[in-house]
């Protein structure tokens, strides 16, 4: 992702601008009434040459005295107001960005997140997304309404001489040449800027995930100096950018003071020479000051624009990344919650990457409805990987997973993923209160007498009774107020609580005494009489009782059998034994597997 990419579909002026249309009516409005206000004060010069002109005569001057003042009164009013809505409206694109963004995100295919870095995506919903804010309505009012002042400046200019008329133009010309020559830097130092920070944030939220790791480690100076040496290189980038916005800044005001200075010499001749009035060369002369102002808009905007095309780039290269179709089943749930389902391995094959290794060969396997089925194998077998297959955060390269007959890929996903339930390795909690995270599966809530049932089956009543406030208790960051174990277990008893007809575990028992363990391995086997359960595990304890047991190697099945069968028939599998599993040391020859019955 930390790189320029070509944007698939619509330009970044074209985003810029798609942002822009559900608030268009806001935005006109706004920029109607500054407008207006400039329109206002491009009169302003105009009543000064009359109010002038009658001083000078001796003819009454109270009218364009009062009319200066009305004109001054309305540009300040109407230039608020319209601010005020540009505001607004601003606040409002970036809001309508960032929803659409975090939806993105939250809908994006596992393997996506497995390639990109995650602190880079959140500088995109954060900071890109500020970029938009003065890019999408400010900067693009300040481009065209300072353009049209400019415009209408120089025609009212015309009408008072066209000698010291052509001086402006070519100072302008000028300006115009340096401001394209600038803005392709401004443009590309603006989004290498944006892509350091994104790294930088990538680099951060990588070292706060693993806090605890670095600090044991005692790295903290080198995950310091690695997040500095990124927030430099972002401030490099930033100083590079600023240098050329100064520029055209710069490069503004002079050629401002130059034709000030240029119209006052030549005007000044000829108004000694009797060719110009005096009250038309002070018109002239606020008119020339009053350029500044659109002047100064107009490079502004097209400086600020600058940024906000880059962002816009970053935004859409986000939004271009495949991302899952979540659209519910009408009814909401699908119809045969709670049935238990069977699952079938057609010659399953998957890369992740084109070229790349397998994760898994040719896998075949029937999985029927109802009943536990363990998966165990050395790690790094694939065994996570066909769990991840069934809840299709990846899809296979070649072949196909069914569930109850039906190709996963031809399940709605909610209906699909309505079906399972889920229980990951790591067990997360996300933060909030507990009574959340139980009920992360479950939109529309559970019965009070399911929730207590649940809790007590997974050991769990205890613990809402000893928090200060039960099920409502904040649990922190990641679940930082609850033990290893008792976050393992909250991830168990919410995915009961969806009452899956297949239940996918992850090695539920890794983080438990052997009390918890023993209770939870009791569970498991009474669920598995009305529920599909697949479990990796690695500990005999858990998998002695299953009814069947299937042997992952190498992205392979080895075998499948009872206990007792690949006790006796496969050498791999009593290694294991021996060994991961946990059992006692066996005697070199003939096995006897009775005696592994009673460990």
């Amino acid at each position: 992702m930390r790189r320029t990419a070509r944007i698939l579909g619509r330009s970044p002026l074209t985003a810029l601008l798609g942002y822009v249309r559900p608030h268009a009516g806001s935005l006109l409005a706004g920029a109607a009434l500054m407008f207006l206000g400039g329109v206002v004060t491009l009169a302003q010069p105009l009543v000064v040459k009359h109010l002038l002109d009658a001083l000078t005569t001796g003819t009454p001057y109270t009218r364009p005295m009062f009319l200066l003042g009305g004109l001054l009164l309305v540009s300040a009013v109407a230039g608020v107001c319209g601010m005020y809505l540009l505001e607004c409206t601003a606040e409002s694109v970036v809001l309508t960005v960032r929803r659409r963004l975090i939806a993105q995100l939250l809908r994006l295919r596992v393997r996506v997140l497995d390639d990109v870095e995650p602190g880079d995506l959140l500088s995109r919903v954060t900071g890109d997304t500020t970029q938009l804010r003065a890019a999408t309505t400010s900067n693009v009012v300040d481009l065209v309404a300072g353009s049209i002042q400019l415009v209408g400046a120089v025609v009212l200019m015309a009408r008072l001489d066209g000698v010291l008329l052509t001086v402006v133009v070519l100072v302008l010309l000028v300006l115009g040449a340096v401001l394209l020559a600038l803005v392709p830097r401004i443009r590309d130092t603006s989004l290498r800027a944006q892509e350091e920070v994104g790294g930088m944030g990538a680099v951060l939220e990588r070292a706060l995930g693993a806090l605890r790791t670095v600090k044991a480690n005692g790295a903290e100076e080198r995950q310091v100096a690695a997040v500095h040496a990124l927030a430099g290189r972002a401030w490099q980038r930033g100083r590079q950018a600023a240098q050329w916005t100064s520029v055209a800044g710069i490069a503004t005001g002079l050629a401002v003071q130059l034709a000030f200075l240029v119209v006052l010499g030549v005007g000044g001749a000829r108004v000694a020479a009797g060719q110009l009035a005096v009250s038309s060369l002070i018109a002239f002369l606020l008119y020339l000051f009053y350029l500044t102002g659109p002047a100064t808009q107009v490079v502004g905007s097209v400086t600020g624009l600058q940024a906000g095309l880059a962002a816009a780039r970053r935004i859409e290269q986000l939004g271009q990344l495949p991302a899952e179709d979540l659209t519910r089943p009408a009814e909401g749930r699908a119809p045969d919650d709670g049935v238990p389902a069977s699952v079938t391995f057609h010659a399953v094959s998957l890369r992740h990457h084109p070229g790349g290794p397998p994760i898994l060969r040719d896998v075949d396997l029937r999985i029927p409805a109802t009943g536990l089925t363990a998966l165990v194998g050395p790690s790094g077998g694939g065994k996570t990987t066909l769990l991840a297959l069934v809840e299709r955060f990846y899809d296979p390269t070649r072949g196909r997973v069914e569930i109850d007959g039906r190709d996963v890929r031809d399940w709605p996903l909610a209906e699909l993923r309505a079906r399972i339930g889920y229980v990951e390795q790591d067990a997360p909690v996300l933060s909030g209160t507990l009574r959340d995270n139980l009920l992360l599966g479950t939109a529309g809530g559970v019965p009070e007498d399911w929730m207590a049932a649940v809790l007590e089956r997974t050991r769990l009543a205890s613990l809402v009774q000893r928090l200060p406030h039960g099920l409502d208790t904040v649990v922190g960051h990641r679940g930082a107020a609850l033990s290893g174990g008792e976050r393992q277990r909250v991830a168990v008893a919410r995915a009961i609580l969806r009452q899956p007809g297949l239940l996918l575990l992850d090695e539920p028992t890794s983080q438990l005494d052997a009390v918890n363990e023993q209770a939870l391995r009791e569970l498991v086997t009474a669920l598995a009489r009305t529920t599909t359960v697949l479990m990796v595990a690695h500990r005999l304890s858990t998998v002695i009782r299953a009814d069947r047991i299937v042997l992952v190697e190498g992205g392979r099945i080895r075998a499948v059998g009872t206990h007792a069968q690949l006790l006796a028939g496969d050498v791999l599998y009593r290694r294991l034994a021996t060994t991961q599993l946990l059992a006692e040391p066996l005697t070199v020859g003939v096995v006897d597997s009775r005696s592994m019955e009673q460990i």
